[in-house]
């Protein structure tokens, strides 16, 4: 027996975030776009082993519900570790822009449903 779970983890998720549930910061939506600072600060605390994983992940703009799937870890958990990140300098975080609702684009949708309808 290896003492992992069933998605082969040698450690439980709640371990990585030092027993916290909630992030410290409400930055973080799953189609926010992190991306790690290039080059990382110098002052800053030597990254945990998944600290570094995600910082490898966000070497281009990735969505935070991408770096979850990657690693396989519960968005909650990511997102906890990526306001850690964000708190250290070591990232950016950009919310996702604004959708005008006001005023479809009516052929987009008509484009939707036909293909759709194709299926």
């Amino acid at each position: 027996m290896t003492g992992g779970d069933t998605g082969g983890r040698l450690v439980r998720p709640f371990t990585l975030t030092g027993g916290r549930t909630r992030p410290s910061r409400a930055d973080f939506t799953l189609i926010t776009t992190v991306t790690a600072l290039d080059p990382q600060p110098a002052r800053a605390a030597r990254p945990q082993p998944e600290h570094l994983r995600i910082l490898r992940l966000c070497s281009e703009p990735v969505a935070v519900a991408e770096v979850a799937a990657r690693l396989d870890l519960p968005v909650s958990v990511v997102v906890i570790l990526l306001s850690d990140l964000l708190e250290a300098g070591r990232i950016t975080a950009r919310p996702p822009h604004p959708v005008d609702r006001a005023t479809p684009d009516l052929d987009l949708l008509q484009k939707v449903r036909d293909g759709l309808g194709r299926l």
